[in-house]
Formats: structure tokens, sequence, C-alpha cells
């Protein structure tokens, strides 16, 4: 099976730096690098948005947890469903049409400054830097996913594993920048899709079937078929909340900000909802059904549940393109985060701070020298084996949800936000995200299961999404009312997207 899976793989790493090639061609200047003109269509940007959102947790870390603990982690399904559909249905259109009438805004921190003509440039500073911060977790958490795969596949070291994922990914992202990552994403997207379909379906077969599997994992324990066991209040709530950290996903936003029109985003909405829904059920099903199937030989790592499931149920040549499916999911979220966290160093750091008029072939290579610093970084952080794909992921989730979730969308809804609020609000945001996951000891993962009974500690074990959302979006509205109110032409301005139905 080795030979195999390397060759799928081999296959598979040419079509991506062959995508990354023909975008390379296409790209004409610095917009096409970091948005892609603004070009993006529904198909490819429904299901590159579903890729680049869920990464390789969908296929490591959501299939372990339920492994873990059954069909109580489910309700970290549901929040995710819940708050993918609203912020496609309210932030979606909102943004797209804000971000081009507020000075043709490129990248977040450059809207937060247009929206609120922030001369100080203390809005682009502080969130470019917090964008910088929990990328580097997001994508390290990418990393030791990607590194677990090969390790297990192909039986070499971490650290090797660590290495080579990791140069793979920057060679197509900084080559062809925004259009490579997009269409990688979608082609990547069909494929993660079809995995989580087809694992679930073979597996439940394999052992004759719905009602024979709900048997035997009852036969185990009926704690996995409840889906309120060993959860706690504190628990089904953090579960439900990761649905909040929508909002302020950088890398989801810019799908929206990317599109080619509003009306495109009602359409790519449908895609990406059908794609989500599916998918995360299949994530469900397939730790679900891992917990009868290897009920005799208990994994080790229960992150490598799908892992396990396509090399024991399937053909090599089949186990080779569903380990590319991880592969895939892996490396779409990482680009995509790669290039925004890039482009904050380079439009929103280099230009922003020092180089006002660097000109469009200064900037792109500034942003690809970022790529190589920032993926170095990530992948030091990703040194530890025993890190949760999860855990990694689910603190940058609250680092982003909390930062930037709050202060999205009062600058699009709120009329009365004004730069001092949103300013207090990121920080804010972000300090208790931090504070809060280091008095949760241990972390509380985002997995809501982990609940010590320490009556002194216990309220630090609601996830750090739910108190760093709410003291932010607090923070924002309480600095707005004391300040000074907005400016006339910013008013004007949110009057005019207002006005444009959306």
């Amino acid at each position: 099976m080795g030979v195999i899976s390397l060759t799928v793989f081999v296959l598979y790493f040419s079509l991506l730096f062959m995508i990354g090639y023909l975008a390379y061609r296409r790209t004409k200047n610095f917009s096409d690098y970091i948005l892609g003109g603004r070009k993006l269509g529904p198909f490819v940007g429904g299901i590159s948005t579903g890729a680049s959102d869920m990464s390789g947790w969908l296929l490591l870390g959501m299939p372990g947890a339920i492994y873990v603990g059954g069909m109580s982690g489910i309700w970290l399904a549901i929040g995710l469903a819940i708050g993918a559909y609203l912020n496609w249905q309210f932030v979606g259109k909102r943004i797209r049409v804000f971000t081009q009438i507020s000075n043709n805004s490129l990248t977040i921190p450059d809207f937060f400054e247009n929206r609120f003509r922030d001369k100080s440039q203390l809005l682009r500073v502080i969130s470019s830097l917090f964008i910088l911060i929990f990328f580097a977790f997001y994508i390290s958490a990418g990393l030791v996913g990607g590194a677990i795969l090969f390790e297990s596949t192909f039986g070499i070291s971490y650290t090797t594993a660590l290495w080579t994922g990791g140069i793979v990914i920057v060679l197509y992202t900084s080559i062809g920048g925004f259009f490579a990552v997009a269409w990688t994403d979608f082609f990547q997207g069909i494929l993660m899709f079809s995995a989580l379909l087809i694992v679930p379906i073979v597996a439940f077969y394999y052992l004759g079937g719905w009602s024979e599997t709900i048997a035997l994992t009852g036969n185990i324990s009926i704690d996995y078929l409840d889906v309120f066991s060993g959860t706690t209040t504190l628990g089904i709530i953090s579960l439900l909340a990761w649905g909040l950290g929508y909002f302020g996903q950088p890398h989801v936003i810019v799908r929206y900000m990317s599109m080619t029109s509003s009306r495109d985003i009602t359409l790519g909405r449908s895609i990406y909802t059908i794609w989500n829904v599916l998918a995360l059920f299949g994530a469900i099903f397939t730790g679900f059904v891992g917990i009868a199937y290897f009920a005799d030989t208990p994994l080790s790592n229960p992150e490598t549940v799908f892992i396990e499931f396509a090399k024991v149920l399937f053909n090599p040549w089949v186990t080779g393109v569903l380990l590319v499916a991880i592969l895939s999911a892996i490396m779409s979220t990482i680009s995509t985060q790669l290039l925004i966290s890039a482009t904050a160093l380079s439009e929103d750091l280099y230009k922003g701070l020092f180089r006002k008029k660097a000109n469009e072939k200064e900037l792109m290579l500034v942003t690809r020298i970022g790529i190589i610093l920032i993926s170095m970084f990530a992948i030091v952080l990703a040194f530890n084996p025993n890190s949760s794909v999860l855990g990694l992921v689910g603190y940058a989730w609250a680092g982003f949800g909390s930062v930037f979730g709050p202060a999205i969308l009062l600058s699009i809804f709120w009329k009365g936000c004004t730069r001092n609020g949103i300013l207090a609000g990121m920080i804010v945001g972000g300090i208790t995200v931090i504070l809060w996951s280091i008095l949760s000891t241990p972390p509380m993962g985002a997995d809501g299961l982990r609940m010590e009974q320490s009556a002194a500690v216990i309220p630090f074990y609601l996830y750090e999404l739910v108190p760093g959302f709410f003291l932010s979006l607090l923070s924002i509205v309480i600095i707005s009312k004391l300040g000074s109110a907005p400016s006339k032409e910013i008013i004007e301005e949110f009057d005019q997207v207002k006005a444009s139905g959306i």
C-alpha cells in the first residue's frame, strides 16, 4: 500500500502545482493576488469556503471527539451548522458591499481603517497583529494534522512529515496567490465531501447496517448513544458557541469579499450549507461507527479513526485517494490562512506603516516572503507530536471569533459604532481569550467534555469564545456610546450601504 499511496500523493501534488502555475499566469496585479480581483463565483466560492473553513479537524479532530465521547459531541456540529448559515445569511452580502464602497478595502484591517477613517492606523495594526497571532496556532493545527497523516501512512518521522507538508503548501500558495488557493480549495472540498460520505457508509455496511451498529455500540456503553452523556450545561454551551466564531473568521470573511457580486453570495450560501451539513454528519458518523469497529483494538490516537478506516476497508488505490482527502482538508485551510497572514504583513503592516508608496511587484514579493516566515513559525509551534488538532483549532477559532466577530457585526449593522469602540472590543476580546485559556487548567480544549468538579475553577471551563465574544461586544457598545458620535462622512457611507437593500 505504501508505494500505491505514495503514487497517489505524488499525482495529487502535481495537480496542485499545475493549478498554482495556472493561477500564477492569471494573476495580473496585487488585487488579483490577495483577493482574486473579486471574481469568485458561487460554486467555487461556496465549496472552497467549506474546504478552507473546516480544515483537517473535520476528518481528524471531529471524528476523534465522537470516537472518545460518543454522540454528546453532536452539539459542536449543531453549533457550527447554525453559525455558518447565519454568517452567510447576514454578514456575507453586507461585508461584500461595505468593503467595496469603503474605499475598495482589500483586507479586514484595511476595511476597519477605511470604515472609521482611522488616521492613527491603530485599527490596522492591532487587527493585523491578532491575525498573525491566532493564525499561527491555526496553521500549526493543520501542520500537526498533516504530519500525523504522513507519519501514519509512510512511517516517516513526525518531524520529517511536518517539514514535507509545510514545504508543499508554501510552494503552491506563494506562487499562485488567491486564484491558486480558491481553485485548489474547490477541488479539495469535493474530495473531502466525497470521502466523508463514503467512509461511514462503507463502515456501517461492514458492521451490518445502522441497527446492528447501534446495538454493538450500546453493548460497549449506552452512554455513547446519549447526546447528554458526560456533558454539563457549560459543556453544551461551549460546543454550541463554536457557531459564534464564524462571524470573525478572516479566512471565511475574505471569501465573501472576493465574490463577484452580493447576488452570488445567495447561491453560494445554498451550496455551502448543503456541503457543510452533510460533511459534518459524515464526520460524526465516522467517529461513531469507529466505536464499534475498533472495540477490540482501541486506537492509541483517537484522531486517526478516519485514517484507520481508510486503511482497513478499501483497496490500496481507494485508500490513497481517501488519505489524500485528509491532506486536502489540511492544505485547503493552511493555504488560505497563510495568504491572509502574509497579506497582513505586506499590505497592512509593511505598506501601511513603512512603505506607503510600495508598488505591486514589491508587495507581492513581501507577501511571498511573509508566507515563508509565517510557515516557519507555525512549524516550530507544531513540533510537539502530542498536540491536539481540535485543541489548537479551538484556541484560534475562539481568538478570531472574539477579536473580529463583534467588531465586524457592529461595524456593518450599527450606525453608532465608533473607532474607539472597535479598538476596545478587539483588545478586550483578544486578551480575554488568552487569559481565559491560561486560567483553564488543564485547558478545556473547546470540546466541552473535560469538566473538573472544583468550584473554584469551573467557570473557566466555559469555552473561552463565550466570554471573549460577549465582553468584546459589550466593550464596543459602551465605549462607542461614551465617546464622540461618528462623523457625518461615516454616517453617510453607512446609509449608502443600507440604501443598497442589503
